[in-house]
């Protein structure tokens, strides 16, 4: 299992999908960056495979981040699961 993760602008919730498939999530992962490229103000929806009936729509022009990690069953040393990680001081 792959897990596309996306953090907007301005907040620290990161969202994310799954994709079964490395060729669907890298599918994904350019979607999201040809959006975030392309500049303009377009919804983009996104629906995960692995919990039916999950979807959610952004505003690309929000988007900040995106990172496509596969999804295993033991976190990093850090004991923290791969992912973006929000620093405050």
């Amino acid at each position: 299992m792959f897990i596309i993760d996306i953090t907007l602008k301005s907040t620290p919730v990161t969202l994310s999908v799954q994709r079964k498939a490395a060729e669907d999530a890298e599918a994904v992962y350019k979607q999201v960056v040809e959006a975030i490229s392309s500049g303009s103000n377009k919804v983009l929806e996104l629906t995960c495979e692995h919990q039916a009936g999950k979807k959610f729509s952004v505003l690309t022009s929000e988007i900040s981040a995106v990172q496509v990690t596969e999804k295993s069953s033991t976190a990093t040393s850090s004991g923290r699961p791969p992912g973006f990680a929000a620093l405050v001081e």
